[in-house]
């Protein structure tokens, strides 16, 4: 019924999920402003990552000819549809969309001249480090696409929104490739091996806090441009190189080598924020306890079986093979034991119980740190964005407003 009064008043919506992504090899840089100015700076080549299904975004898109305005929602509450980023979105879909019809208005095909409603919700913090940003667009692109009936390459059009969103329109483990134009226009996306290449892998984000962060990623970037010159030398020479022993290590299921790599470039990355003058502290003490953790961890075992990152925020993303899962868990459970959630510490996967060996404990575990860590997601690299066919999934009811959620 809904559908049917949806058709009559010339309603339209696509939903979508799209997977967030972490960077293994860090970018840091932005060129130019205009079209382009979430493109890297010349001469380099960008990171594979990992997606993971249990941290997504949820969209909706819907078009009507009684909408009066465009309208953003985010997880329930009315956001600015005039962010820059939304805007590019929307813009460059519909470029698209005019140029697909050769200028001509296709009475079968939904009017470019409707307004648009989005709303959009995740299962994660959002701004804080979670590249919640690039799922977001992603999943934009995406809904707006298939509401457009465009489902081309879209990698340029979610790049327009955030830098890192195109890498959110694959699964698996993506690499960004730099363009060669000024203007970044022709930098894009392609996936490095899928999301069933390494059926082991698996990967734990500590939640630290769900705050936002102090410095919005691209406020950020802007700043460390300008000022740092460690990054010069990390973006001319260290990334290509570790770029491409990167896929190596995730082409031979290499963890050794994947994890010493990825701990050490997201130190270094970190290393060119407290570079950049004034300096930006995405870390903080419980991001630096973790990191201790994890070496004791591996010291303790002779090798690496967990390795850390930060992306640009305190909250620690853990790969780990899934044989390590358990006890890591446990490890992190003992070291910041939780307040009060004790039976939602754990979300995500399942994961199984382990026993601690005293020696373990005492090497590993040193002063606990009550509440330190809110909770830990166990997940691994999943597929791209999803569109949604179960129309009870939609954000948005008929009438184009966001459902309650009861």
């Amino acid at each position: 019924a809904a559908a049917a009064m949806a058709a009559e008043r010339g309603l339209a919506m696509a939903t979508c999920t799209a997977p967030v992504n972490i960077a293994v090899i860090k970018y840091c840089e932005y060129r130019g402003h205009g079209p382009g100015a979430a493109a890297p700076i010349p001469g380099w080549v960008l990171s594979p990552l990992a997606l993971s299904p249990q941290l997504k975004t949820t969209t909706t898109a819907a078009a009507s000819r009684d909408f009066t305005e465009d309208r953003l929602w985010l997880n329930g509450k009315e956001a600015d549809v005039g962010h820059p980023r939304v805007q590019a979105c929307l813009r460059e879909v519909r470029r698209l969309a005019r140029k697909r019809r050769g200028g001509g208005e296709d009475t079968a095909t939904l009017s470019l001249s409707y307004k648009i409603h989005i709303a959009s919700e995740n299962n994660f913090p959002t701004a804080a480090g979670l590249a919640s940003s690039a799922a977001g667009y992603a999943c934009l692109v995406s809904a707006l696409a298939r509401l457009y009936g465009l489902e081309e390459e879209l990698s340029e059009v979610a790049r327009r929104g955030s830098g890192s969103a195109c890498r959110s329109m694959f699964g698996g483990f993506v690499q960004w490739q730099r363009g060669e134009r000024p203007d970044g226009t022709d930098s894009l996306a392609l996936q490095v091996a899928p999301e069933t290449h390494w059926p082991e892998l698996r990967v734990l984000v500590l939640v630290v806090s769900g705050e936002k962060k102090p410095v919005g990623s691209t406020a950020g970037m802007q700043t460390s441009v300008e000022t740092s010159p460690l990054l010069k030398h990390r973006a001319e020479v260290v990334v290509p190189e570790r770029l491409a022993q990167m896929m190596r290590h995730i082409r031979d299921r290499d963890f050794e080598g994947f994890g010493q790599l990825a701990m050490r470039d997201s130190n270094q990355f970190h290393a060119t924020c407290l570079d950049t003058f004034p300096p930006i502290f995405y870390l903080t003490d419980v991001s630096r306890h973790i990191i201790a953790l994890a070496h004791r961890y591996n010291a303790h075992h002779g090798h690496t079986k967990v390795a850390y990152t930060f992306d640009a925020g305190p909250n620690a993303v853990i790969f780990l093979l899934d044989e390590a899962v358990a006890e890591f868990v446990e490890v992190v459970r003992r070291s910041f034991p939780p307040s009060t959630n004790g039976d939602q510490f754990v979300r995500g996967l399942p994961v199984g119980s382990a026993v601690l060996s005293q020696e373990l404990v005492a090497a590993v575990v040193s002063e606990p740190v009550p509440g330190a860590v809110q909770y830990i997601l166990h997940t691994k690299p999943g597929p791209g964005p999803q569109l949604v066919d179960d129309p009870s999934q939609h954000l948005l009811g008929a009438d184009g407003l966001p459902r309650s959620r009861a």
